[in-house]
């Protein structure tokens, strides 16, 4: 459960919600009377490589907002889901004036552009970081998932997150029990640290002990 993320990932994802579930409102919050304008101001300050790229992201969100009148990727199914849930789980709540200064925030303190002004709340801003780490979205993707791996077919999923006892979840297939604990990397390879606590429970249960990585 691993793939080689955009450079832009969750800038990229941010815009493309925005787009989708709030349309036009979300441009107008930045200047913009156009999407076209908007894509080309993303361009143009390096958050994407093409119009198209912006796009794309739009389509892909476009599924999960059937209100916005657009079908987007629908042949996708729920393949994204994690994307709109994560966001949903931090930002879900604010209006188009809220989200839009949350992604305000994040060019201007990723891309450095001078010109945008943001009046942000302190829980925004700690939802923004909660936002960069990895660890989170990996979770919600393998939640939606884990299904997909032979070894949890047809298994039932219990969330142990909350206990932090060397595992975020336990899934039981037939008379097992298996514990995943799961962790987040941005690229095709890299390396991952394990708690005493994951290390010690990896231990103990040996191959019922799964690490699953996204």
């Amino acid at each position: 459960m691993n793939g080689n993320k955009h450079k832009n990932y969750e800038i990229l994802n941010l815009v493309g919600y925005g787009l989708s579930k709030f349309n036009d409102d979300f441009i107008k919050e930045f200047g913009f009377t156009t999407k076209t304008a908007f894509y080309n101001f993303c361009v143009e300050n390096g958050i994407a490589e093409t119009v198209g790229t912006v796009k794309n992201r739009m389509d892909l969100f476009d599924h999960f907002f059937p209100e916005n009148g657009r079908k987007g990727w629908w042949q996708k199914g729920d393949a994204y889901i994690h994307r709109k849930i994560l966001i949903d789980s931090l930002f879900g709540n604010e209006e188009v004036k809220g989200y839009a200064n949350i992604v305000k925030l994040y060019m201007k303190e990723s891309f450095h552009l001078q010109s945008i002004e943001y009046e942000a709340k302190p829980i925004a801003k700690t939802r923004f970081k909660k936002l960069q780490e990895t660890g989170l979205e990996a979770e919600l993707f393998f939640m939606n998932n884990y299904n997909s791996i032979n070894i949890f077919q047809d298994g039932i999923l219990e969330d142990a997150r909350l206990y932090g006892d060397g595992y975020d979840f336990q899934i039981d297939v037939g008379d097992n029990s298996f514990l995943a604990e799961v962790k987040g990397i941005r690229a095709k390879k890299g390396k991952f640290r394990l708690t005493e606590n994951e290390y010690q429970k990896a231990l103990e249960y040996k191959n019922d002990y799964i690490i699953s990585s996204k």
